[in-house]
């Protein structure tokens, strides 16, 4: 039954409690225990009876309060039930339902009575079902909580056990939909996830995910008990020993029930198993450094990684969205600080360096989100990445045509950077590729970059009618003849666009060139040249000649001038502040917030000028300001695209009115960056108009005669701000608060992380006071 037909069903169903007239659990283990406690605290059913062979447990639970009768005979307290929930032994099972059918032969139980069961295999239930009843009886529905715990027996139960947990239940084409829908609600009832799944698939998950793991602790704990040197071996284990052979304490006989009924996907799991096990081996034995450490450094990203992947999270759960900044007005910011590693340049260089030939050592990477989606896409692609490790990063790498397919989708989080750039990389590979992200990112245009590629040659397929994410990309393998050189005009300044078609052009037959109308950051062209690629730059032309290779060397990453941005900002509009930032990057295609900010009259200067990796650095120092509104010049928009939701926050704080106009590209980013802060800007007090390309804003700083600071009264009032997962918007009121007369609450910062983790904590060593609530209990 589909699911949208299943939630129309249960949603006709009358909810009112209890659910069921009577439920029978057979057998009081942890599980059947836990799910009778469940059942009877939340009130599920009218009258709870059970069934086990172990007669103390059912006088206690009779005792407790928790059944209203039970025996050791199914047949005496059967009757009536229209819930039956099977929590005995696998290999037990079918003995059960011939109690079951016996009992419907007497007229004791109705034929459409609904069955389940919580056992961790499927097949064999249903096999069970069918020997017994010849045909499947419309009220089976086989189920399955991953949930459990060390501990067994009636008094282990926890009416807890299955919150939060994932069910299985197996929907059989023989079932009414009827049976599934209540079934579905009962476990809902009792906080479960519900999900639905084949039974031979179920099967063959488990037998890797959980069958598996229990046979190689249980042999584990075996080998070494074995040894002369047992004692000690014990004696002197460590965590990870304890931590891994902990589910060794779990019931020997329903485990040697599951390894028998499991029996052909469990024995598949180990065979490849010792396929890996004996890989890991001879990499031992030949001391192979760099694949060993791929093989640890994709292991260990790949438990984080696929956690957020399942819940389409950029590495924290945006869908609730329950963190939020609770700021404390202050006026002043001073002090010495170092801003995070440059986003942009962390991406490239994850990118050229696993396409080039050697090793690459990255210092300074950014550890954000976004850049960590980037890492962990190559890693996928087959690449060793040893780190990151406090910034540092060593990555060997595959040459021009040495990545691999990936065994799953490429998941970016929320980074339409690694999106874009990837898409032009991807399409002249030779294997097929899918392109995914979180929600927000699924939302972002995708045709401004798979359209040109297509003039190349690509073939690539964009998701619905706006051309989003995910995106499938077709190799060439399959595709057929090269991508070719190409000539295209930007209709917009994007270095994401340009990026990316020039990635595509290292493989494409021919010149491939890219002509902005204005210019846009040339982090690419740079890190190109730095790896040995030649770049021809002509004004806004810039090409590249395809069939050419890349050269691993070392790669500094200066600080993100975009980040520093709300600091400079924050010393600015603050009163009797001054604040330096070390080493920031200075790319001329990424100083529009500096030259913004020095037209609206900021005190900024910059000292100690030198290069680092290719790229210009400097010490940016900024003092107090009397800022005063302008006209923000179209040439600079480009130059400072995302850096503007802060400066609308230095507009706002300035004298006169500041009009921005030829930014369309803030619509199209982590959100509308336009709208929404003009919605925060409203509630905080701030006349402001949208316009179709920009935005209004009218100043509320005041003017003075002496030329002396005058930023000591407030502009902004306080209110609830809601960022719209919008890191860029979440930073910015954040340093609005400095000018505020009362307390602001941004709801939605854990996407901070994606591009400056650690900004509160570093706003609060100058002076700010963000108290930072992460929505837990």
């Amino acid at each position: 039954m589909s699911s949208q037909k299943n939630n129309k069903l249960q949603s006709s169903l009358n909810t009112t409690l209890p659910i069921f007239k009577q439920v029978c659990v057979i057998g009081l283990g942890l599980i059947g225990a836990s799910f009778a406690q469940a059942i009877k605290d939340n009130g599920l059913c009218a009258r709870l009876v059970a069934v086990d062979r172990h007669a103390p447990s059912i006088i206690e639970a009779i005792e407790h309060g928790l059944l209203d009768a039970g025996s050791a005979n199914l047949q005496d307290v059967i009757a009536g039930s229209d819930l039956i929930i099977i929590a005995v032994p696998v290999q037990a099972v079918q003995a059960v339902f011939v109690d079951i059918k016996q009992a419907m032969d007497n007229g004791q139980l109705a034929s459409d009575c609904i069955m389940t069961d919580v056992c961790s295999t499927k097949v064999n239930i249903i096999d069970a079902a069918k020997a017994v009843f010849g045909s499947l009886p419309i009220g089976l529905v086989p189920a399955h909580p991953i949930a459990g715990a060390e501990n067994s027996g009636y008094h282990a139960r926890r009416a807890s056990l299955f919150a939060n947990h994932s069910v299985i239940i197996c929907e059989l084409p023989t079932t009414s939909p009827a049976a599934i829908a209540k079934l579905r609600l009962l476990w809902e009832s009792v906080g479960a996830n519900v999900m639905s799944m084949d039974a031979e698939h179920h099967d063959r998950i488990l037998a890797h995910t959980s069958h598996l793991p229990h046979l190689l602790a249980f042999n584990l704990v075996e080998q070494l008990a074995s040894h002369d040197d047992n004692l000690d071996m014990f004696r002197y284990a460590a965590g990870g020993f304890r931590d891994f052979t902990r589910i060794a304490a779990s019931d020997p006989k329903m485990w040697h029930d599951i390894f028998f009924a499991n029996q052909s996907a469990i024995v598949s799991a180990l065979d490849e198993y010792g396929v890996y096990l004996q890989t890991m081996r001879q990499l031992i034995i030949d001391k192979d450094s760099t694949a060993l450490m791929g093989l640890l450094g994709r292991a260990q990203a790949a438990r984080r990684h696929f956690g957020h992947m399942l819940a389409s999270t950029p590495y924290t759960d945006t869908s609730a969205m329950s963190a939020s900044y609770n700021i404390t007005p202050s006026n002043t910011v001073s002090g010495t600080i170092a801003i995070p590693g440059d986003k942009s340049i962390s991406h490239r260089s994850i990118m050229l360096g696993s396409l080039a030939t050697g090793v690459t050592n990255v210092t300074g990477f950014l550890e954000g989100e976004d850049a960590l989606a980037t890492l962990q896409a190559f890693r996928d692609m087959g690449v060793t990445i040893e780190g990151p490790d406090n910034g540092n990063l060593t990555i060997h790498g595959v040459g021009m045509n040495g990545l691999k397919p990936s065994k799953t989708p490429l998941y970016m989080g929320n980074s339409g950077t690694s999106m874009r750039l990837l898409s032009g990389i991807l399409a002249a590979q030779s294997f097929d590729s899918v392109l995914t992200g979180d929600t927000s990112l699924n939302k972002r245009p995708m045709e401004r970059v798979a359209a040109p590629l297509r003039t190349m040659g690509a073939v690539i397929q964009s998701t619905g009618h706006s051309g989003t994410a995910p995106l499938s990309i077709t190799g060439r393998d399959t595709a057929g003849k090269p991508l070719q050189g190409a000539e295209y005009d930007m209709p917009v300044a994007s270095a994401q666009v340009k990026s990316c078609l020039l990635l595509a052009g290292l493989w494409a037959e021919g010149t491939t060139t890219v002509t902005q109308p204005e210019i846009s950051r040339d982090h690419t062209e740079r890190m190109l040249s730095a790896f040995g690629y030649p770049v021809t730059v002509e004004g806004n032309r810039i090409s590249v000649t395809g069939g050419g290779t890349l050269t691993g060397g070392d790669i500094a990453v200066p600080a993100d001038i975009s980040s520093a941005a709300f600091f400079m900002v924050a010393a600015a509009i603050s009163q009797d502040s001054e604040l330096t930032l070390t080493q920031v990057g200075i790319n001329p295609t990424r100083t529009g917030v500096i030259d913004i900010l020095k037209l609206m009259n900021a005190d900024i200067s910059l000292s100690n000028e030198t290069h680092v990796g290719g790229e210009p650095v400097a010490d940016i120092t900024i003092r107090s300001s009397n800022l005063v509104g302008i006209e923000i010049p179209e040439h600079l928009v480009p130059l400072a695209i995302d850096e503007f939701p802060v400066l609308f926050i230095a507009a706002s704080c300035a004298q006169g009115r500041t009009v921005l106009t030829g930014a369309k590209e803030l619509r199209v980013k982590e959100s509308d960056r336009i709208a929404v802060m003009a919605e925060g800007l409203h509630t905080l007090g701030i006349d402001c108009t949208v316009t179709d390309d920009g935005l209004i804003i009218e100043g509320k700083g005041a003017a003075t005669e002496s030329g002396e600071v005058n930023n000591d009264q407030p502009v902004f009032g306080g209110g609830h701000i809601v960022s719209h997962h919008d890191h860029r918007i979440a930073m910015s009121f954040s340093v609005a608060s400095l000018r505020a007369s009362q307390q602001i609450t941004i709801e939605g910062v854990e996407t901070v992380n994606t591009s400056f983790p650690g900004f509160a904590e570093l706003a609060n060593q100058i002076g700010m006071s963000i108290q930072v609530d992460t929505g837990a209990e």
